[in-house]
């Protein structure tokens, strides 16, 4: 393991590997450690992450019918967000980050041991089967969370309801979300990788990816790029389970697979107004 006070004075031993990511890791290790071990670069990675992702469908949202070419992959075409809705969910986002994220990170801090960073890199391979560990391991928890804050009404109203404020979802209302829900989503996204032992940087890169397939759920495109027609046999549900969840909540619970709806019998494919 990393010796985080040793190693800001002076750089790493670098030395041959075969691991490919080995000189990215020794990069950050030596340029940007302060950074890199910070409590807060999570926190940090997390929503510049949702900001970034989620500009671009802004854009393509407030631009409307002037860009035909992505317009016609809209799915409700007659629910256009406003700059007035995209500015409350993000400003909703920001509020929760800055007075309960960041406090919970600043408790965390005095109650839990310091990380320590290990030298080696992961390798690829291991950066994939532990991304995919994290993310099944996430989906289950969250389709039952999902799905029990939607059978009890009195849990809905107290802590799901503000995400379903809009039956048409748009990127930024991704996190859109209640103090309870966000802490439970945060509390399992840091916890899981570290029940699963993860590298460091296996996590960070899981933490971007996720919060790309989450944007990607919301945006109201079903656009022939996206993950969920990129990997094969129907595996992710994205925007087009996510929006009829939206539309019909009784539906589609599960935040990024689809195998959990379709053992339980609560997958729904997307119904466009037009074929109707």
């Amino acid at each position: 393991m990393l010796n985080i006070s040793s190693l800001s004075l002076r750089p790493p031993h670098f030395r041959p590997s075969d691991r490919l990511l080995q000189p990215l890791w020794d990069h950050l290790l030596f340029h940007h450690l302060s950074l890199v071990s910070s409590p807060f670069f999570p926190v940090i990675l997390a929503f510049s992450s949702y900001f970034l992702c989620s500009l671009p469908f802004a854009a393509l949202d407030l631009l409307g019918e002037r860009v035909p070419f992505f317009h016609k992959y809209k799915i409700q075409p007659d629910s256009r967000p406003t700059l007035d809705m995209m500015a409350k969910s993000f400003m909703t986002s920001l509020y929760n980050h800055i007075f309960f994220v960041l406090p919970a990170v600043i408790i965390g801090m005095f109650i839990l041991p310091t990380p320590s960073l290990p030298r080696e890199a992961p390798t690829l391979y291991q950066v994939f089967t532990e991304g995919l560990a994290v993310l099944l391991l996430f989906d289950t928890q969250y389709f039952i969370w999902h799905f029990v804050h939607h059978k009890n009404l009195q849990l809905y109203r107290w802590v799901h309801a503000v995400h379903h404020e809009y039956m048409a979802p748009f990127s930024w209302s991704t996190e859109q979300l209640s103090i309870p829900e966000l802490m439970t989503v945060g509390f399992w996204s840091n916890l899981d990788p570290i029940l699963l032992k993860c590298h460091p940087l296996s996590t960070w890169c899981i933490t971007v990816l996720s919060i790309w397939m989450s944007v990607e759920d919301h945006i109201g495109y079903d656009l022939p790029w996206t993950l969920n027609h990129l990997v094969p046999f129907g595996l992710l549900g994205g925007a087009p389970a996510h929006d009829m969840h939206h539309q019909k909540p009784s539906s589609n619970y599960a935040p990024f697979f689809s195998h959990w709806d379709r053992i339980f019998g609560t997958a729904v494919p997307l119904k466009r107004k037009k074929d109707d």
